[in-house]
């Protein structure tokens, strides 16, 4: 069985490995992607937590983690899109190329 502890060792293993790819990564869709882990090892120790304290928010947790997946899902989506437009302008996904920004 699970123990609270090692899903909660798990989660900070998970949310160290996407501030790794987040930090030491440029192209662009392997940030988004490492930003969605460091979101779903945030999901992880809300549903470690919820279920350690069960008696005073049985579903409470549940309910947030389905909130984050939604916030998730919206999160790549309009990043997705981000990408694409990033890559029709600069002709890359390389993330050093936007060095200007115009208005």
């Amino acid at each position: 069985m699970y123990t609270i502890p090692n899903v909660l060792l798990l989660s900070a293993l998970l949310f160290s490995i996407g501030a790794y790819g987040v930090i030491s990564r440029r192209n662009i869709l392997l940030v988004l992607m490492s930003v969605e882990i460091m979101l779903s090892s945030v999901s992880l120790t809300v549903l470690a937590f919820a279920r350690g304290f069960q008696g005073t928010a049985g579903t409470d947790g549940h309910v947030l983690v389905v909130f984050n997946m939604a916030v998730a899902a919206a999160e790549a989506a309009i990043g997705l899109a981000l990408v694409v437009a990033f890559h029709r302008h600069f002709r890359s996904v390389d993330g050093d190329r936007a060095t200007t920004m115009k208005g």
